[in-house]
């Protein structure tokens, strides 16, 4: 039997996405909803174990999966991962998941210093300077797709998590600028501002009416990317508290967010 390949046979063409947070609860939900044969899905995340665990469960569902146990604090070592990963595929698609969302520690009055550096390099600067580089390349080929995970926090001046808050913000400005810079370079930047995502171990109990499933937001979240929005809230309903936080003058805005606790 001739078991030899036809010449003429072109291999088959992999979707390359690139996810950071994949040890993550929703940057693992991301991985296994778009893990399916011709995936070939980059996983970045700092939990070992968790990691292992999703790249198992993409590889099941029949993509082909590279993971790294990386910490997007250390600057040197993501840009490397970045470039080797880069050098054997082009990236397709990069969800940017990764992040903390530390508040203010119990019994202090404000964040400890080194707690609002960290998480101003990881929710803000570490990502921003990942999905810049990831635009260079891509408007260099003329298509990508970048999401940006921001928060809803980022709409409010949070007394409980001062530097969660100011990061989302940051982060949500980069991403609308930089979505202008490459739009004509057939890349889309996409930022989505989640509210509250149900998981298990996932915070404090808030109003059902305020949250969302994790399933529900891994889906709302690559529909935004898919569709090319350049900014979508999730639920929805927060849309509507960040249009309240305008509307409210400014001594009962500080009044209310002072009312609130981690």
């Amino acid at each position: 039997m001739d078991t030899s390949v036809s010449t003429h046979s072109a291999a088959p063409v992999l979707r390359v996405t690139l996810i950071t947070g994949a040890s993550g609860a929703l940057g693992g939900a991301l991985a296994r909803q778009l893990a399916a044969p011709g995936q070939r899905l980059i996983l970045w995340g700092r939990d070992t174990g968790r990691l292992a665990a999703v790249a198992s469960a993409c590889s099941a569902a029949g993509a082909q999966v590279e993971a790294l146990s990386l910490d997007l604090a250390d600057q040197a070592a993501m840009q490397a991962a970045l470039a080797a990963a880069g050098a054997r595929w082009p990236i397709d698609a990069a969800l940017l998941v990764a992040g903390q969302g530390d508040p203010v520690p119990p019994g202090l009055l404000v964040e400890p210093p080194d707690q609002v550096a960290r998480l101003a390099m990881i929710n803000f600067a570490a990502t921003a300077a990942l999905a810049s580089a990831l635009a260079a390349g891509m408007a260099a080929r003329g298509d990508g797709r970048i999401l940006i995970v921001g928060s809803a926090a980022g709409f409010h001046a949070l007394p409980h998590a001062p530097a969660y808050a100011a990061s989302k913000a940051g982060l949500a400005h980069f991403a609308q600028a930089l979505r202008l810079a490459v739009a004509a370079s057939g890349v889309t930047v996409t930022l989505v501002s989640p509210g509250f995502i149900d998981w298990a171990g996932g915070g404090r109990p808030v109003p059902r009416l305020l949250k969302i499933s994790l399933a529900e937001a891994a889906q709302r979240i690559l529909a935004a990317m898919s569709a090319g929005a350049g900014h979508a809230i999730i639920p929805r309903r927060f849309a509507l508290l960040r249009l309240l936080d305008r509307l409210l003058p400014g001594p009962l805005r500080a009044a209310a967010l002072r009312r609130l606790r981690p």
